[in-house]
């Protein structure tokens, strides 16, 4: 059903694109109602236009925080057309119905990223304009709600269509909008006194995100996907895609596993390479090139069509050895420009500079059918005062200082997770099986199939406990001489035994690291 509009009301903050939409209101004679600064945009680009104030007969007040808040403003927005006790009360009262309705909100999360102090922030809570939106939007039979500037072209398409109209079904698309607006609004508005009061887990919760872009897919081709930020202090992501073709979901999800990894050593080069949200290498050298070569010595076939994440530049000899390898991301502090052009030559390869993001995740939450699970992110931190040397032979400072990085990688990998490491790079990475001997077996085969000369010595993490002493016996069997584990099994006593046997140091962290 088209709807006739007569009287639209204007409020916005940002008055971007405001004055094309005013003057095609004007050409289908609609009346103008606003107030403030928007009702003195419209008359100094020459429209008429009336003041809120004097449509209510009723002057603002409290410096503007009631101005909107007025019944003959939500009665002539709320009453239904079609009812015709609706009808009297409204001529009764001397009310005039408002048709459309545009209304952007006062700019609470630019306040929040400018850091202002506590008064002007709560000053900038909305209150009148959702109470608008949401009376339009619930109104959507008889009101036009507008929200976007992105939304005027598709009003005043509608608007020229039918001569002054609008359609009950842009009507409905415009009002599902607004209440994802309204419940956006409110949940940074509620985020910010959680995070105030320091509120983890309140009673009721809320998620909001902006849709950064549609992706190529989900996790398979059938499926629909899109990346949202719910990051209030930045525009985006702080990922700068410089080439490449669009992302997809698990381009996404290995991302994010790489990132994890990576931001841990922010001084030495690092190299991270993930396949299927898992590393698959990862390596801490001086020499940048050496860490790239190391991390995918790890495990060459997983590394093919993996994601690369890398806390340095990438210069032209790094660049070049990344072309020998198909890879699907690229993930760099910056790229010299040589290395761009070389790099480049691969169309669809995805190249992204990371130098602008910043990691401040402090939750992490898990999507079921109608429910979802909340936790707090995984951010303890191995200390070497935490350390147990529970075997005669203990560690010396540069085994702590191997302990504190295998045991940093073990934290990422998906469990049961075993990960194996010589000389701050990983050579073995057991993941995601049912039981801890799977990813012993699994570790130390790709150790002993990739790079057979760093077993020997090597060190060995494990995310939680071992209940027996079968996958230890396969570690050492393999070469590896240290093992790092939480401990706390009942069968402690048999594995350390185990390890004294063999004259194989071992260390107990106190601190279990599950990742499924």
């Amino acid at each position: 059903m088209k709807q006739k509009i007569k009287n639209a009301l204007i409020s916005v903050s940002d008055k971007k694109n405001l004055e094309k939409i005013v003057d095609v209101l004007i050409k289908y004679e609609i009346n103008l109602i606003s107030s403030g600064g928007t009702y003195q945009f419209i008359r100094d680009k020459g429209y008429e236009c009336t003041n809120i104030s004097s449509f209510t007969k009723f002057k603002e007040m409290l410096n503007g925080r009631v101005k909107t808040l007025h019944p003959k403003i939500h009665a002539g927005i709320l009453f239904d057309r079609s009812n015709n006790k609706h009808n009297l009360q409204i001529k009764k009262n001397n009310f005039k119905p408002i048709d459309l309705v545009i209304v952007n909100f006062y700019p609470f999360e630019e306040t929040l990223e400018k850091k202002l102090n506590e008064r002007k922030i709560i000053e900038n809570i909305d209150i009148g304009g959702p109470a608008m939106v949401r009376a339009s939007a619930k109104n959507f039979k008889d009101v036009t709600i507008i929200t976007d500037q992105n939304d005027y072209p598709r009003l005043i398409g509608e608007l020229k269509a039918s001569k002054g109209k609008t359609s009950l079904d842009f009507r409905e698309q415009m009002a599902a909008k607004a209440f994802n607006l309204t419940a956006y609004y409110d949940a940074v508005i509620a985020e910010w006194f959680n995070k105030k009061k320091k509120i983890k887990f309140p009673d009721k919760k809320t998620f909001f995100g902006k849709r950064l872009n549609y992706l190529r897919y989900g996790e398979n081709p059938h499926q629909e996907s899109s990346i949202y930020s719910n990051k209030l202090d930045d525009k985006g992501l702080g990922l700068k895609k410089i080439s490449g073709k669009n992302l997809s979901y698990n381009n996404y999800n290995d991302i994010f596993a790489c990132l994890d990894i990576l931001f841990t050593e922010k001084k030495i080069p690092t190299t991270v390479i993930v396949k299927h949200a898992n590393p698959c290498g990862v390596s801490t050298n001086k020499s940048s090139i050496r860490s790239f070569k190391n991390s995918q010595a790890s495990d060459p076939i997983s590394a093919f069509g993996g994601v690369v994440a890398c806390n340095y530049k990438i210069n032209n000899e790094i660049a070049k050895e990344i072309n020998k390898t198909f890879f699907e991301v690229i993930l760099a502090k910056g790229f010299e420009s040589n290395a761009l052009k070389i790099l480049k030559r691969k169309k669809n390869m995805r190249l992204i500079d990371i130098s602008k993001f910043r990691t401040n995740k402090t939750q992490m939450v898990k999507m079921f059918d109608n429910s979802f699970l909340l936790q707090d992110k995984d951010k303890e931190i191995l200390k070497q005062k935490n350390l147990k040397f529970v075997t005669k032979i203990k560690p010396n400072k540069r085994d702590i200082k191997e302990i504190e990085f295998a045991f940093k990688i073990c934290k990422f990998v998906k469990s049961n997770a075993i990960v194996i490491t010589k000389d701050y790079s990983t050579i073995g990475i057991g993941a995601g099986q049912q039981n801890r001997l799977d990813s012993c077996k699994i570790a130390a085969q790709k150790a002993k199939k990739f790079q057979p000369d760093k077993l020997k010595n090597s060190i060995a993490a494990s995310d939680a406990f071992f209940p027996f002493s079968d996958g230890i016996k396969k570690l050492i069997n393999s070469g590896v001489k240290i093992i790092v584990q939480p401990g706390g099994s009942i069968k402690d006593k048999e594995v350390i035994e185990e390890a004294n046997k063999a004259r194989v140091k071992m260390v107990f962290t106190g601190i279990r690291h599950f990742n499924h």
